[in-house]
C-alpha cells in the first residue's frame, strides 16, 4: 500500500495513550506522522486522523469528530478511546468516524485499521448530510431525501425548547430522533431519560412520574424522587404515550399546563424545568377524537411534531443501515464481519420490513452471530416470509418455530381482546410479568388499540 501521511490529536492530553499510538505509528512504515495541534490539519496535510480521547468525554470528541468532517470531508478519522464500550460505536459511526479503536490495543491492529480506512477510497458509506441538517445527530443513519428532511427539521425542532410529539410505526426509530433532539439542544449537558409508557402498570404511573414521599403508602419505606425530578434541566421522553390511562394522562396534562407537580402522598408543590418529547405509534388524533387519548393532552403534546416514514419509504437507506449494523455487532460480538455480498444487499432491499428499522437491525445481528466469514451472505439472513408456509414446508426445527410463533401471536390477541386492549389486564391473565408480556406484543408488532373499544 502507498504510503499515507497521519496525525495524532489528543485534545484531552491523556499521554500515556498518545505516546502508544505515535509508537504504534511508528511501527507502521507506510505512516508518515503530521504535526498534532490543533486546529486539525487541512486535507493538504494528511490523509488520516487519528484522535485520543477518553470516555469520559465522549461528548466533546463527536464534536471535534464532526467538525474534522466539516473542515476535512476527504480525511479518514479514526478514534481511539480508552475505556470503550459496544455502544460507542454507534455515537462515533454516527458522527463521522471512519472507524474506531479501544485503549490499549495492539500496534498491528492500529495499523491494520489506518490501512483499511486509507485505503477505501472514499471510506465507508457515511450518512449524507445536507447544509440544513446538523452532522451531530447521533445514530441517525441514512442517505434517502425522505430521512434528510427529517434531519434538517430536527435541527430546527432541537433549538426550540417547546414539546414535542414523534410518530412513526413501531421500529422507525423514535427514540433515535428524539435522542437527537436532545443532543442537538442547549439541554445537552442535561440528564437524558427515557421511559416506556406501555411497561409501567397503570397504578404505579403517578409514582414512576413524580415520586412519592416517605410514608405515602405502606411499603414506602423511604422517599422516591421520580422521573420528572432524575430529568431536571434536561429532557424527558415518553415512549408509547398512548399506553398511558385516562387518569394518569390528566395528571401529565397539568405537569405540561403548569410544569409543577406533587409527589404521590406530599402536599408541597414541586416545580421542574424539563423538556417532554412523546412518541407514538397510534393515530393520536384519532384516538383524540375516539376519547380513548385526552384532546387536551394530544394538543399540548403536539405543539411540534416529528413524523417518521417506515423502511419501506427509504429503500435507498437499507443498504447503508445492513453495513451500519454489521459493522457494529461485528464489534460488539468480535466477529471478522465487515460487509455484505450484493445478493444478501439484494434480498434485504426487496423485503417489505414491517418492522423497520428495528427488524432490519435483527435480522443483521442474528446474521453477524451466525456468520463465520468476513461477508455476510444471503443465505445468513433469516427474514420473516411475508407469504404463509405451508405446515411441511422446511426442517423439523422451523416447523416446530412456526407453530411456536402462531401460538405466541394468536395467544397474546386472545388476552389482549379479553382485556379491551389493557395490557395490565391481559399480563396479569396470563399469568406473566407485564414487561415480558409487553416485549412479547413489541415481538409481533402487535397493537393494543387493535383491541380497545369506542369510550361510552
Amino acid at each position: 500500500m502507498k504510503s499515507f501521511r497521519c496525525a495524532v490529536l489528543a485534545p484531552d492530553d491523556p499521554s500515556a495513550a498518545t505516546a502508544d499510538v505515535v509508537a504504534a505509528l511508528r511501527q507502521c512504515e507506510n505512516a508518515h506522522i503530521c504535526s498534532c495541534d490543533e486546529p486539525p490539519p487541512s486535507e493538504e496535510q494528511v490523509d488520516a486522523i487519528v484522535l485520543v480521547a477518553r470516555m469520559a468525554t465522549l461528548d466533546q470528541t463527536l464534536r471535534r469528530i464532526v467538525d474534522i468532517r466539516a473542515r476535512c470531508p476527504a480525511v479518514a478519522v479514526l478514534a481511539a478511546i480508552e475505556g470503550a464500550s459496544a455502544d460507542t460505536l454507534d455515537a462515533l459511526l454516527g458522527a463521522g468516524a471512519f472507524d474506531f479503536i479501544s485503549i490499549p490495543f495492539v500496534a498491528d491492529e492500529l495499523a491494520a485499521r489506518l490501512h483499511r480506512v486509507i485505503g477505501a477510497p472514499s471510506g465507508p458509506p457515511r450518512p449524507a448530510m445536507s447544509d440544513s441538517a446538523h452532522p451531530t445527530i447521533r445514530g441517525l443513519v441514512y442517505c434517502s431525501d425522505r430521512m434528510g428532511q427529517v434531519a434538517s427539521k430536527l435541527r430546527t425542532i432541537a433549538a426550540c425548547d417547546a414539546n414535542l410529539l414523534i410518530l412513526g410505526a413501531t421500529g422507525t426509530g423514535k427514540e433515535v430522533c428524539a435522542l437527537a433532539a436532545h443532543y442537538l439542544s442547549n439541554r445537552a449537558s442535561q440528564p437524558w431519560i427515557a421511559v416506556n409508557c406501555g411497561a409501567i402498570p397503570a397504578d404505579l404511573v403517578e409514582n414512576e412520574l413524580f415520586g412519592h414521599v416517605k410514608g405515602a403508602y405502606t411499603t414506602a419505606l423511604t422517599a422516591r424522587s421520580g422521573l420528572v425530578r432524575d430529568a431536571e434541566g434536561g429532557t424527558l421522553f415518553l415512549d408509547d404515550v398512548d399506553c398511558l390511562p385516562l387518569a394518569a394522562q390528566s395528571k401529565l396534562l397539568r405537569f405540561l399546563q403548569e410544569r409543577e407537580y406533587r409527589p404521590v402522598g406530599s402536599n408541597t408543590v414541586q416545580h421542574a424545568d424539563v423538556r417532554i418529547i412523546a412518541a407514538s405509534n397510534c393515530d393520536l388524533h384519532a384516538m383524540a377524537l375516539r376519547g380513548s387519548f385526552r384532546q387536551d393532552l394530544y394538543f399540548r403534546l403536539n405543539v411540534l411534531r416529528l413524523s417518521l416514514p417506515p423502511l419501506r419509504e427509504r429503500r435507498e437507506d437499507i443498504a447503508l443501515l445492513a453495513r451500519h449494523f454489521a459493522r457494529h455487532y461485528a464489534c460488539e460480538f468480535k466477529r471478522s464481519v465487515s460487509d455484505l455480498t450484493p445478493a444478501a444487499l439484494q434480498l434485504l432491499a426487496t423485503h417489505d420490513w414491517p418492522g423497520n428499522v428495528r427488524e432490519l437491525k435483527h435480522v443483521i445481528e442474528r446474521a453477524v452471530l451466525m456468520s463465520s466469514g468476513p461477508a455476510l451472505m444471503a443465505c445468513d439472513l433469516e427474514i420473516e416470509s411475508e407469504q404463509p408456509e405451508t405446515p411441511l414446508d422446511g426442517s423439523f426445527r422451523n416447523a416446530k418455530s412456526r407453530v411456536v410463533r402462531n401460538f405466541e401471536r394468536s395467544y397474546l390477541e386472545q388476552m389482549l381482546s379479553a382485556s379491551s386492549g389493557n395490557v395490565t389486564q391481559a399480563a396479569k391473565a396470563a399469568k406473566k410479568d407485564r414487561r415480558a408480556f409487553f416485549e412479547l406484543m413489541r415481538k409481533y408488532a402487535i397493537e393494543p388499540k387493535q383491541f380497545r373499544g369506542v369510550p361510552q
